[in-house]
């Protein structure tokens, strides 16, 4: 029989030999988190030139919103993974639908879903800006903006899909052209080209990376055309299917994402003092780096863990856990060094001189990522392996401690007389601390369960 797609797959053969390579694939997901991190930090290098600081700080509520729309996908994104993981291992037949679990259908189905839930964020931002909530004098760049960042969580899906089927390395070279040009685009900014005109052209920088990455999902699946034209009952089977995963990953998905995003909300409801706020914005950054360079080092080592995982070699998913525990403290431990000699500095030209980070919101901070890292490490290597129930408890619990973090530090800079944005870094590490902690104890019993 003729393979429909030969020639398309030949045209990534020579990555694909480098697909397999654990060295290769971690140096260019790690340069991908350069490029990511470089990118995050630029924005704001960037908007807080261009807009008033009153606007800015309403800047940053919509980053902060628009991260909650990309992690809106209910956790889908986790979901797909595990079971094309499996579809991958097994060697299932995608154009039969012997898959299991899984359907070509599910991508087409699951893209609808995310595209309502980005039109959904974007209708409110609108509403937002019209009723006045959201005070600003640019409504198109904020609009486009959001538009740019929510586009991520489709990014997301086919990241992982592709990663699923062992095309990590393809996405990776793709993606990095993808934010570096975005980069460069972005920084023009500030030597005259329009801003708008910037976030209009990474926006088609977005699009064209997802439609290569969903031309190779369709190639390497076996898709046909029809599977993307989505019918009703269609998409009732595929949410009956998911309905078993859907109801936890919905619950730890919108744990996670209020949990990190609430404390941009809670400073601003408790304080109109800009310092707070940028002094988060700082430490949301700098862990959002080091959650990605962990996320990285995971994902180079999944493919080995996933299969060992799903053949019952337990010795060997304990051996590649630590492994990856001991690279993402190290991570961790260089990343506060780093901070505690350079952040003050850092932060200051980030923020344009208006907040700079004392040593003991530095220290405060290193510690922080030593909790993350325990924390992210657990995260991503439960939602590889598709154990989504074991991660909620602890997700609860970060999203009522990082609530109580930003009420404790109010307090506590009353009593003690001490800044409130010191308070709360305090507290806040402490809660990464403790819950990494946790998480130590949920990877130990992982291997023995």
């Amino acid at each position: 029989m003729t393979d429909r797609y030969a020639g398309v797959r030949s045209l990534w053969a020579p990555i694909g030999r480098l697909e397999h390579d654990p060295r290769a694939l971690a140096a260019l997901k790690l340069a991908n988190v350069g490029l990511a991190m470089s990118w995050g930090f630029a924005v704001t290098f960037v908007f807080v030139r261009l807009l008033p600081i009153a606007e800015f700080r309403a800047f940053l509520l919509l980053v902060a919103f628009a991260n909650f729309t990309v992690s809106a996908d209910f956790g889908f994104s986790g979901i797909i993974y595990a079971r094309l993981r499996r579809f991958r291992l097994e060697g299932a037949s995608a154009a039969t639908g012997d898959g299991g679990d899984f359907h070509p259908r599910d991508m087409a189905v699951l893209l609808a879903f995310m595209m309502a839930v980005v039109l959904t964020g974007a209708l409110l931002i609108g509403g937002g800006i019209v009723t006045g909530h959201i005070p600003t004098e640019r409504p198109g760049l904020f609009l486009a903006f959001y538009l740019l960042t929510a586009a991520n969580i489709f990014g997301i899906l086919v990241k992982r899909a592709m990663a699923a089927l062992d095309h990590n390395l393809l996405w990776e070279l793709v993606d990095a052209v993808r934010r570096g040009l975005s980069l460069l685009v972005l920084l023009l900014a500030l030597v005259g080209l329009p801003i708008l005109w910037s976030v209009f052209v990474q926006i088609g920088l977005a699009a064209a990376g997802l439609a290569i990455g969903l031309a190779v999902i369709h190639a390497s699946t076996g898709m046909r055309g029809a599977d993307w034209w989505l019918r009703g009952v269609e998409m009732a089977v595929v949410w009956r299917t998911y309905m078993r995963d859907m109801g936890t990953t919905m619950a730890l998905t919108l744990s996670d994402v209020a949990a990190y995003t609430a404390p941009y909300f809670g400073i601003a409801m408790v304080t109109n003092d800009p310092r707070p706020l940028l002094v988060f914005d700082f430490i949301y950054k700098i862990s959002r780096a080091l959650t990605a360079v962990i996320r990285a080092l995971t994902e180079a080592a999944l493919p080995r863990l996933t299969a060992a995982w799903h053949e019952g070699r337990t010795a060997r998913v304990r051996e590649l856990i630590g492994r990856i525990r001991w690279l993402a403290l190290g991570a961790a431990g260089a990343l506060g060094l780093v901070l505690l000699i350079l952040g003050g500095r850092l932060s200051g030209v980030l923020f344009d001189g208006k907040a700079v980070l004392t040593l003991a919101e530095l220290v405060a901070l290193a510690v922080l990522l030593c909790g993350l890292a325990m924390l992210c490490v657990s995260t991503f290597v439960h939602n590889g392996v598709g154990r989504f129930g074991a991660l909620l408890p602890t997700s609860v619990a970060f999203l009522i401690l990082s609530l109580a973090s930003v009420a404790g530090a109010a307090w506590a800079a009353r009593v003690t007389g001490e800044p409130f944005a010191l308070c709360f870094a305090i507290l806040y590490a402490g809660v990464h601390v403790a819950l990494g902690l946790r998480h130590g104890q949920l990877l130990r019993g992982m291997v023995r369960a």
